[in-house]
């Protein structure tokens, strides 16, 4: 059993959220020990896990990145420059000595008596169990289980001859020269992969089910590189072009929920000026609104690109079940493969699936109701951190490390150990909405974890508000004696 150790607050994650907070904490509440567990033996998240040919951004680095960090390069950026970016902050700000990796949580257990955490944790590098505490917890890690993606239970799947691949768990091994391939889904993920790897696959079929809306855009932003020539700061161009981003994308995401069959119109024929109008028709005309899912990023085009040279294609159709060379579809065609990629998601989880005791009882996230996408109804001393899902996940980390300084300090201003949120007897009877309703945003992941999730209400405070732009003015500014917030 390894020593016990305790902590004002223990961030669990080292990717883009737990060390956007863990800069917060450092500069507004210095007094206040931390340490971020992190179970991989590396920062960076979702950057670490993720390995494909390709593995890019799909926002924008002036807002994915941290408002405290300028960004320097292209808008959409390699999975490793973002890991780089990460290991600039964490040299920056000195985290290293905050990081524990190699760390799984356990389990988690609030104890009244001593008003503190306890931390029961699984060295992976050593096989060793160690016990922490801490005052505060919360939860930085994300919301998908980076152990088992989403895979559909197709018919047929255990009778293919070739290999299967889900881009999560890509092998460092992997050959496609010569093959043919098949790649399962029609996201970021699969628009992504065809073109990084269309050159090395005697042909790749993209299998798409349902459409989805793309945007394709030169990988430059063109105010910044005039900026840039004036040799004004760093610091001044990221914060201008950051703003000047957010006022473009508020605007697209005003005129999708007000005029959804203009913009509609506007992205199609975004598309079919690279592909032509029979592709479109064909394959690239989603039947939801824009907006009501991500939209798919493509910098420079490259994927209509790769399906116009003729090494790739797209085929919309739904799977009958998977055979030993191929697949074979609904409508009674059949496509070979040697290698089928299964480019569908991810599973997601609440709170990394950590069960989560207060004074040894079991308490179910799914039963409680969140605090304004912030804290979970009757858990003292805990925050989580769910980012944006229109808007880059980092917006909201940088209000959320904000907010939980101010609600740290606010604690100890009033002389107190716990807050915990509560609901008054005017909510007890209020209905359990979903986290995020399915009109405003309904991709696959969202919808197959929904069950899993805080429930939302349907007044304040007991609601998740996924808009930045309506957080960004009335975060900073709540009420943290209001009666929802009750404190011992």
């Amino acid at each position: 059993m390894g020593e016990r150790q305790h902590f004002d607050v223990l961030l669990v994650g080292a990717g883009i959220s737990g060390l956007g907070v863990a800069h917060h904490l450092q500069e507004k509440c210095p007094g206040k020990s931390f340490a971020i567990l992190e179970e991989k033996p590396s920062h960076g998240g979702t950057w670490h896990t993720h390995t494909y040919p390709g593995i890019r951004s799909d926002s924008d680095l002036y807002t994915f990145g941290y408002a405290f960090k300028p960004w320097k390069g292209k808008p959409i950026a390699s999975g490793q420059a973002i890991l780089d970016y990460l290991e600039e902050v964490i040299e920056e700000d000195g985290l290293n000595d905050k990081i524990q990796y190699n760390q799984r949580i356990t389990g988690v257990d609030w104890d009244s008596g001593s008003k503190r955490w306890k931390v029961a944790v699984s060295d992976l590098a050593s096989g060793e169990a160690v016990d922490l505490t801490c005052n505060f917890f919360v939860w930085t890690g994300g919301y998908y289980d980076h152990h088992k993606p989403y895979t559909p239970d197709w018919p047929g799947l255990g009778d293919f001859a070739g290999q299967v691949i889900h881009p999560q768990h890509w092998p460092e091994d992997a050959d496609l020269s010569g093959k043919k391939v098949v790649v399962i889904g029609s996201g970021a993920t699969a628009a992504t992969l065809i073109p990084n790897i269309v050159d090395q696959c005697n042909h790749v079929t993209m299998l798409q089910r349902s459409p989805t809306y793309f945007r394709a855009a030169p990988n430059r932003n063109e105010l910044a590189d005039k900026l840039r020539t004036l040799d004004l700061p760093d610091e001044w161009v990221h914060e201008i072009i950051r703003r000047d981003l957010l006022h473009m994308q508020k605007e697209v995401q005003q005129a999708s929920a007000q005029y959804p069959e203009y913009v509609r119109a506007e992205l199609l024929k975004e598309v079919a000026d690279l592909i032509g109008e029979d592709m479109v028709k064909a394959h690239f005309t989603p039947s939801y609104r824009p907006w009501q899912q991500r939209l798919a990023y493509v910098p420079n085009g490259d994927l209509f690109k790769a399906i116009n040279g003729g090494k790739a294609a797209v085929v919309t159709d739904h799977i009958e079940r998977i055979t030993e060379g191929g697949i074979a579809l609904k409508s009674g065609k059949r496509l070979e493969a040697d290698v089928i990629i299964t480019a569908t998601g991810f599973n997601g989880t609440a709170v990394g699936g950590i069960e989560f005791k207060l004074d040894g009882e079991v308490i179910e996230p799914s039963d409680c109701f969140t605090y304004r996408g912030l804290m979970i109804s009757d858990i003292p001393n805990f925050a989580m951190v769910f980012g944006y899902l229109r808007t880059s996940w980092t917006m909201r980390v940088d209000l959320i490390g904000e907010f939980i300084c101010r609600l740290l300090q606010h604690i100890d201003a009033k002389g107190a150990k716990v807050v915990t949120p509560r609901l008054g007897d005017d909510a007890r009877d209020m209905p359990k909405n979903p986290w995020i309703s399915p009109d405003e945003f309904n991709p696959g992941y969202m919808q197959r974890s929904a069950h899993l999730m805080p429930r939302s209400g349907d007044r304040e405070p007991w609601v998740f508000s996924p808009d930045y732009y309506v957080e960004k003015e009335l975060l900073p500014s709540y009420d943290l004696d209001e009666e929802a917030l009750v404190y011992e």
